[in-house]
């Protein structure tokens, strides 16, 4: 079974830390400057910033099996406005996946969320086929494009 396992703002750097190495070893990060700007002070403080409100606050999570981590992600459920749940981030490490626990990793969250008030799923994916591939097979579809250009997703009940 599958849980989730919240990061408190006390422990992110680690998170950061890991969310980096994804994004390098997943080629996500393609220039110096996107390199830079995700170490930088001032990304991490705007993160950080998120995970303070009590309402349309930023949570970090890792996905946990069997006391091991498995996997990771970002999102905010934005329940002063329509219960958009946007998810910044959202990955298996690499050791554990295929044979669908991406999609119970999701189907955790989605519990998890709609939990929180959570009405439907947005994301802004890269260009990935197998990224894509994945939103798609959970029921995602094509919504458009956000300000840099990067196809958003969404997903409604």
């Amino acid at each position: 079974m599958i849980r989730i396992e919240e990061i408190p703002v006390s422990r992110i750097d680690e998170f950061f830390t890991i969310q980096y190495q994804y994004l390098i070893d997943e080629g996500i990060l393609e220039n110096d400057e996107e390199k830079e700007y995700f170490r930088s002070p001032e990304y991490r403080e705007a993160i950080k910033s998120l995970m303070i409100p009590e309402i349309d606050r930023l949570h970090m999570v890792y996905f946990a099996r069997d006391g091991v981590r498995i996997g990771a992600a970002q999102f905010l459920t934005y329940r002063s406005e329509d219960g958009k749940c946007f998810i910044l981030d959202f990955w298996v490490f690499p050791t554990y996946r295929g044979k669908g626990t991406g999609h119970r990793c999701f189907e955790c969250l989605e519990e998890y969320t709609r939990a929180d008030g959570a009405l439907y799923y947005a994301i802004n994916c890269d260009e990935r086929e197998n990224a894509i591939r994945f939103w798609k097979s959970l029921g995602f579809v094509e919504n458009g494009v956000d300000e840099h250009g990067v196809p958003l997703y969404i997903r409604k009940p």
